[in-house]
């Protein structure tokens, strides 16, 4: 069994994988390492951005790393061949159904984020993002003509209980070996979906988790809340497209979407899906300025969840902030330190 897949799709991120590749040979040289085309790569290639034999690789793995996909390149690609198609077939393919996106503000780059630095020094939450259902994914969704003109658009948004008490146990798991308390974000009040969310929510915590706190906030009043003071949040959980927007804003709190890692989850026993969250970035690809801290971090997350490896996720956490510390502190994509030498910079630390 393959331990770690390396995706490293489109724009920066073969750039930026190079360097998960560098640090995995020095801090588990004996993981197994496995890469394949991605994305726009892959559609080039293989005449899809996800092929068959990618996915059932990626099933068969520990885990899977991938580096970012899309670009102007493929714009025109009709919209099941895009290479965001591929990335959204990765997930359902992979069942992985909980997103990790935690913002977590590194001390060196307090003054990169557009909020004053005692909002942020110090900051560490995380958003768990149901990620396989809801708007995204729910039927019917269509753009149809009107008989008296104009077109109409409709996407739909289903939940079930189960996919709301699966996402909503992790988060309630992630809580409970932090601050222990998790913040469940909905439209309750305007949406069926939301109504039910709160509802399934608040039952699977008094079952089974009465010991950890739990709050209700409107995803509107989330959106705000974050922020105004986001310090107050240990964990929050949500569904797919709220996750999309507040794990955005929440990143950028930090200082840079370019920083920030994330994992999805699955059932237990199942591989995971790590990946940067910036994007691919085109304009400075091929370069060599993009910076891979995003990707390595992402490594640290599958070192933790995915590979039993949470001793090396922490040495690798502390390498990368002591890289900040003595310097390497671009907090956007691209920067004064190239894409090697901020690899380096880490190495040097580990």
């Amino acid at each position: 069994m393959t331990d770690l897949l390396l995706l490293p799709g489109d724009g920066i991120g073969p750039e930026v994988t190079a360097q998960v590749r560098r640090v995995a040979g020095k801090i588990t040289p004996d993981l197994t390492l496995e890469e394949r085309p991605f994305g726009g790569t892959s559609l080039d290639l293989l005449g899809a951005p996800l092929s068959d034999e990618t996915l059932a690789a990626a099933k068969a793995a520990k885990a899977v790393l991938m580096g970012a996909v899309g670009g102007p390149k493929w714009k025109d690609a009709p919209r099941a061949k895009r290479p965001e198609a591929g990335l959204l077939g990765l997930r359902a393919g992979m069942g992985v159904f909980a997103n990790l996106r935690p913002a977590i503000c590194f001390q060196p780059l307090a003054n990169a984020s557009s909020l004053k630095r005692e909002l942020v020094e110090g900051l560490d939450f995380m958003i768990v993002r149901e990620l396989t259902g809801g708007v995204y994914f729910g039927q019917p969704r269509f753009i149809e003509d009107m008989p008296g003109g104009g077109r109409r658009g409709v996407d739909t948004q289903v939940y079930t209980t189960a996919e709301i008490e699966r996402v909503a146990r992790v988060a309630f798991e992630l809580a409970r070996g932090r601050r222990n308390k998790v913040s469940s974000a909905e439209k309750s009040n305007v949406m069926e979906t939301g109504l039910l969310w709160r509802q399934v929510v608040t039952d699977l915590h008094a079952r089974e988790y009465a010991d950890v706190e739990l709050e209700h906030i409107l995803a509107d009043n989330a959106a705000m809340q974050i922020v105004k003071n986001p310090k107050q949040f240990d964990v929050m959980v949500t569904d797919n497209l709220f996750g999309d927007i507040l794990s955005d804003a929440a990143a950028q709190l930090t200082g840079s979407l370019g920083m920030l890692p994330s994992a999805a989850l699955g059932a237990p026993g199942t591989p995971g899906l790590y990946e940067p969250i910036h994007g691919s970035a085109p304009d400075i690809a091929g370069k060599g300025i993009a910076n891979p801290l995003a990707a390595i971090l992402s490594f640290e997350m599958a070192l933790r969840w995915s590979l039993d490896r949470a001793d090396l996720a922490d040495e690798l956490f502390a390498a990368v902030n002591r890289a900040l510390e003595k310097g390497a502190r671009t907090p956007d994509l691209g920067g004064a330190m190239t894409t090697v030498q901020m690899g380096d910079a880490v190495l040097a630390e580990l």
